[in-house]
């Protein structure tokens, strides 16, 4: 019995002593794991935890660290998880993390992660494996890290594709890994629609290139973070909104078009907005009405009853002065009043020799009139003839029905419109709307300026347009206000849903628009549409040729009006000469 008590003493003693270095050691790794996990928070702060896996060191860790903790065992939330920006995920094995939503994904995809390796694991494999899901804040620790203080970090554009960090070396841990792409190609299709993306030639390179204010926004950033632009090109006549579902198949990564807010609703594949527009009607400016018409426009009805009126008193007037007595005041007497007529037409009449002071009043007052009234319709017939005036402009989209002018819209646009169920689109009359399948070729009779038609344009494009319209003698078009489809939205840039450097292209979006390139490289469209040959430098507007004097035509009408008032002058004195004779033959 004394043999056995010794005996199980001596275990005791010995199980003692093993179990205080496993705990010993236990705590050791705790104290490493929780003074890293504390540097990580000094260098970028957390305020949130994300535990995937089983029960692990990590569990132990957490529990000193006053931090919000949601434990995920089973690898995926299975929910749409709204994690912020500022959570650190934590994961029990390169294997742990089986996170399945799509959401979730998105939402964690740029976050820092810290993964313990147990087994012999190289870190090489776990890059490559993290890489191929997109998610590239990686670092790594073995089970021997109280020993080796060594942290494995990913390291994507460099060969070998992880460094070993000391923690106690002053390095970062985690770096932006796409600042420097080294050189490596990001998949863009260009839409090569002018002027926000032109195709040319480099004399100097040989290569290919893109410029616009579209194109020099991805130009600038691929140069900005070393990389290379790798184009694909879409099939004439193709529709352009493909490119915007390539960018959601995940078939390129930057779209070198832009897609309106009225396309599409998915912003997990558009980026934040790039140009703030408008959508109304390009319009033909009206017409200048012909020159044998400008007598019936300087004259208004208003103003000959106004006239009229005062023709009919003033003779009233006259004939009563005249006779003191209203018996001489007959129809005749008044209409065909001699001194009326031609005093309010500027022309002599035969004064009284004894006029009362009162018929002198009134002839000071016809005189007057008839001052003001040459005068205001001289001006306005010199004025009107030397400049004539327009036809009316449309004011609303009912007026295209009434006008006989039609507006030229693509399939895609006709398409939309109705999806959206545009009020202003909804009230136009189906005769007044020419819809073009093959939108190219109404984006050729635009750029033409042919005036068949009326066109919708936004206001960045109609900036170009204006500018190009600088060398017309006469504008063709002018952009209608008042013929909008939407005051207000936005295009932004085709992406696809997990872009790893999604964050600094939209820093480099906003900072671009911020210095004023966006606007300087719009207001540069024509002219680099006039280098490149894509628009020519010469007068579209066709003017007439100017006519140096009135001719026969353009006073037509007062001739027709002239020739009516004669005949109808000589049938009155016919009627007196031949109703005289009947008299005279009665008696």
């Amino acid at each position: 019995m004394a043999w056995l008590v010794i005996f199980l003493l001596c275990l005791g003693h010995i199980a003692a002593q093993f179990l205080g270095n496993s705990f010993k050691s236990e705590n050791q790794i705790d104290d490493g794991l929780l003074h890293l996990l504390l540097k990580l928070r000094q260098e970028e702060f957390y305020d949130t935890l994300l535990v995937y896996g089983e029960d692990c060191v990590f569990h132990s860790v957490i529990r000193h660290l006053d931090v919000p903790t949601v434990l995920v065992s089973s690898g995926s939330t299975s929910y749409d998880w709204n994690f912020s920006s500022l959570t650190m995920i934590l994961g029990c094995g390169p294997n742990a993390e089986q996170e399945a939503t799509n959401r979730t994904l998105i939402k964690l995809q740029r976050n820092r992660r810290l993964i313990y390796l147990q087994e012999n694991i190289q870190p090489e494999n776990v890059c490559n494996n993290y890489a191929e899901k997109e998610q590239f804040n990686i670092a790594m620790v073995k089970d021997d890290f109280n020993e080796s203080q060594i942290i494995y970090t990913c390291r994507y554009f460099q060969d070998p594709n992880f460094e070993e960090i000391s923690l106690s070396e002053k390095k970062p841990i985690y770096i932006e890994q796409f600042r420097n792409m080294h050189g490596n190609s990001i998949r863009t299709v260009p839409d090569l629609l002018p002027p926000r993306c032109m195709q040319y030639w480099d004399s100097k390179t040989g290569e290919m290139k893109t410029i616009g204010y579209v194109s020099n926004l991805i130009n600038n950033f691929a140069q900005r973070v070393n990389a290379t632009l790798k184009f694909g090109f879409l099939a004439p006549q193709t529709n352009i909104r493909k490119i915007s579902d390539m960018a959601q198949r995940d078939e390129l990564d930057i779209g070198m078009t832009l897609e309106s807010s009225l396309y599409s609703k998915n912003f997990e594949t558009s980026s934040y907005p790039y140009l703030m527009t408008s959508y109304c009607v390009m319009a033909k400016v009206p017409t200048k009405i012909p020159f044998n018409l400008v007598y019936a426009v300087i004259v208004e009805p208003l103003v000959l009853v106004i006239i009229f009126v005062m023709f009919c008193l003033i003779s009233i007037l006259i004939i009563f002065n005249q006779n003191m007595s209203w018996r001489e005041l007959k129809l005749s007497n008044i209409l065909l009043n001699d001194m009326s007529l031609r005093g309010l037409l500027g022309q002599s009449f035969p004064f009284p020799s004894n006029a009362s002071k009162q018929l002198r009043l009134i002839f000071t007052i016809l005189c007057f009139a008839s001052i003001m009234l040459t005068t205001m319709y001289e001006a306005y017939l010199q004025s009107f003839f030397t400049d004539p005036p327009s036809e009316p402009r449309i004011r609303s989209f009912k007026d295209f029905g009434e006008y006989n002018q039609k507006l030229a819209v693509t399939d895609i646009e006709a398409e939309v419109l109705r999806s959206t169920n545009n009020t202003q689109f909804m009230e136009m009359k189906k005769d007044s709307i020419e819809i073009f399948k093959k939108w190219r070729e109404c984006v050729s009779l635009r750029d033409s300026f042919n005036t068949s038609y009326n066109y919708i344009v936004t206001d960045d494009r109609w900036s170009s347009i204006a500018e190009q319209q600088k060398l017309f003698k006469e504008p063709l078009f002018y952009y209608s206000r008042d013929l909008c489809f939407s005051q207000l939205f936005y295009f932004s840039i085709p992406l696809r849903r997990h872009l790893p450097y999604r964050h600094l292209f939209e820093d480099h979006l906003m900072r671009q628009n911020e210095f004023g390139l966006v606007n300087y490289w719009k207001s540069r469209s024509f002219f680099e549409m006039v280098r490149l040959g894509i628009t020519p430098l010469k007068d579209l507007s066709k003017p007439k040729a100017f006519d140096e004097s009135i001719i026969l035509e353009d006073i037509s009408l007062i001739l027709k009006l002239y020739l009516a008032a004669i005949c109808v002058s000589i049938f009155c004195f016919l009627s007196e000469v031949l109703g005289e004779k009947w008299r005279h033959w009665r008696s």
